[in-house]
């Protein structure tokens, strides 16, 4: 299913004429679906909805979550589809896959518990608050995607949002508000929880970021778009970049570490901020893992091939007076075939993943490079192995991966990268709950902290205090 420029323009125009039809008693944005042309217009409608919401109960808000998580589950496909055409990059499978299981996944009222203190002089209650109005930035690898679980996870602390997404992810961003935002009024009479910029562009990023009806900015993106976040004088989360190492060491089980190698660096052709992008293994196994790389189904490529595939691959670009060695923008989120085709090898269009030896220095080692080639390296020893995965993971403290059964080295590469996420014997996506425990967020913020987002991120927290009563076990203290 091919989605033209068309279709953006026909639900703007829909949703704009519902409004002349809306019911008296209704706002003057009721009809919108949350589809904005304005953002200054997006953000008060997201402010009215945030209003209404508070109104409402916790139980509302958990039928609100639910209309999202089944909209995202049932119309995985349909949606999955038009982001895959829509955007052309990554593995339509796993557009469809991201939607379920972020419907199915991501956290919501159930992580909004309640502290209480009692003792001698009363009571206090912690409650988490909404914070109100979230400015959201989301990213072209994950357009719907990253909405949905922000939706979730905003919406179940009570906040609405607006979203301002990727130019090359808008129409299926719009067309997927455009049905959560239906389906939720229809429910419950309340429209633009989530509202999005039909037309996106850093202008209109600019009048999110610096509204004052906007509390807090949630941004999933590369160092730019995190720096405007963390200079807006609001409330950030930012989910920045990331380039994460593999150790695999001389008590690896090679063949299981191949196997998660491969799932975790091809998966939506290697788009994910978490996905394993270069490996640094002790030499006394290197050729063994090569070789398990092979039978679990990657194809290698020689030294030649991976300088023809570099060359074309990873580009030299000028950002702010200095050179820097950048992923191109034909080969980010390209299926394997395309890569090995443009380093002169062809292979079977089923293969999930290309690989091969390099040195440290090879761009693809320190470019976050988004796409389904991983470059092994060699080491003398598994401190080397370790230390060389520290220098090129840039300090961004965002996902590293080890592949090891002496608990030891585990530990020692656990303490010196001191990452967000840290997987032991895993591809990279089980720290999110995909074959490992915990939950999954799209949304991972690294250089403010929060970690793995969750409806507490976007909550603060309000302590109501009694003095002096409401303890009803032991002796009242004096009064």
């Amino acid at each position: 299913m091919q989605i033209d420029e068309s279709l953006i323009r026909s639900v703007v125009a829909q949703v704009l004429a519902e409004v002349g039809s809306a019911p008296a008693a209704t706002s003057g944005f009721t009809g919108r679906r949350g589809i904005f042309e304005c953002a200054h217009e997006a953000v008060s409608a997201a402010r009215e909805a945030f209003e209404r919401l508070s109104e409402r109960t916790v139980a509302d808000r958990k039928q609100v979550i639910d209309i999202i998580r089944k909209i995202a589950m049932d119309q995985k496909v349909e949606l999955g589809t038009m982001e895959m055409n829509e955007t052309q990059i990554g593995r339509l499978a796993h557009k469809i896959e991201k939607l379920e299981t972020l419907g199915k996944m991501t956290p919501g009222v159930e992580f909004l518990e309640s502290k209480v203190y009692s003792g001698d002089h009363g009571l206090a209650v912690i409650e988490h608050a909404p914070f109100g109005v979230i400015g959201c930035i989301t990213p072209v690898t994950h357009s719907l995607p990253t909405i949905t679980g922000n939706a979730i996870n905003m919406i179940a602390g009570g906040n609405t949002l607006v979203v301002n997404p990727h130019p090359s992810g808008k129409r299926v961003a719009v067309e997927g508000v455009r049905r959560y935002n239906e389906a939720i009024f229809r429910a419950l009479g309340i429209d633009n929880l989530i509202c999005v910029i039909a037309e996106p562009t850093l202008e209109t990023a600019d009048v999110i970021f610096h509204h004052r009806d906007v509390a807090m900015i949630c941004v999933t993106g590369g160092p730019a778009v995190a720096k405007a976040a963390l200079n807006s004088g609001k409330r950030a989360v930012v989910a920045g970049p990331g380039n994460p190492p593999v150790v695999v060491d001389e008590t690896a089980d090679l063949d299981r570490a191949a196997r998660c190698i491969i799932q975790g660096a091809s998966y939506d052709n290697n788009l994910l901020c978490i996905a394993e992008k270069e490996v640094f293994v002790v030499n006394s196994v290197f050729d063994d893992l090569m070789k398990a790389m092979e039978r679990a189904g990657a194809v290698r490529l020689n030294s030649n091939e991976i300088d023809r595939l570099t060359k074309v691959a990873i580009s030299e670009v000028e950002m702010n007076g200095k050179k820097k060695m950048v992923a191109h923008k034909d080969f980010i989120g390209k299926d394997a075939a395309v890569l090995a085709k443009a380093a002169g090898k062809s292979i079977n269009p089923n293969v999930e993943l290309i690989f091969g030896e390099t040195d440290e220095h090879n761009p693809f080692v320190p470019v976050e490079q988004m796409m389904p080639f991983v470059p092994f390296v060699r080491c003398h020893d598994v401190e080397e192995a370790i230390d060389k995965a520290k220098y090129y993971e840039h300090g961004f403290r965002h996902t590293a991966i080890i592949h090891s059964n002496n608990v030891r080295n585990m530990t020692r590469m656990g303490r010196a990268m001191d990452t967000t996420l840290f997987v032991k014997n895993g591809p990279c996506m089980a720290s999110l709950g995909l074959g490992g425990e915990g939950y999954i967020s799209f949304s991972i913020a690294t250089p403010t902290g929060e970690g793995v987002t969750t409806p507490l991120t976007f909550t603060r927290e309000r302590r109501c205090s009694l003095i002096d009563d409401l303890c009803i076990l032991g002796h009242p203290g004096k009064r």
